[in-house]
């Protein structure tokens, strides 16, 4: 890592052992719909963008891995499961979660990928009634809740309990 470069985004796992910066704007961000992504997120979906190898840095810890197929391995967090990386093999370009990021918010999806997987139920995802998380919560369990996640943002820890 090239510490005097000022990353533009970064981000990191559930638990925060591994944390990485992007160095410039990520490109392609997508969604992808095939069933090795389905399963890899455990989701209907995975949201990725791409960054060349050179503008990505971990900056603290480093992933585990799991070759997923013959020509891709995915990256993620030994301690809380987090799913990080996608990188076919040879391959100068890193694919990341963008749900990782720390503000997800930032890189939007411009495309969707793996349509032949697609769930039948995907399209009618946004018709289903809806609520805040926080809504959910009978008060009680609300006040016995503390949160094991790491912030948002980089920290001098990464246990946070």
């Amino acid at each position: 890592m090239n510490e005097t470069r000022k990353p533009v985004l970064t981000g990191g796992c559930q638990c925060g052992a591994v944390r990485y910066a992007l160095y410039r704007t990520p490109a392609n961000p997508h969604i992808c719909h095939c069933r090795m992504c389905q399963k890899a997120v455990g989701g209907p979906f995975a949201a990725y963008a791409a960054i060349m190898e050179r503008d990505f840095a971990w900056t603290r810890g480093e992933p585990a891995s799991f070759e997923s197929s013959t020509i891709v391995t995915r990256g993620f967090c030994r301690d809380c499961g987090t799913p990080l990386l996608f990188r076919f093999a040879g391959d100068r370009w890193l694919g990341f979660t963008l749900a990782s990021l720390d503000d997800p918010e930032q890189v939007v999806p411009t495309q969707a990928v793996g349509l032949e997987s697609r769930l039948s139920w995907f399209e009618g995802l946004h018709d289903l009634p809806h609520s805040r998380a926080d809504e959910e919560l009978t008060p009680e369990r609300a006040a016995a809740m503390a949160s094991h996640q790491h912030p948002d943002h980089d920290t001098d820890t990464w246990l946070l309990r």
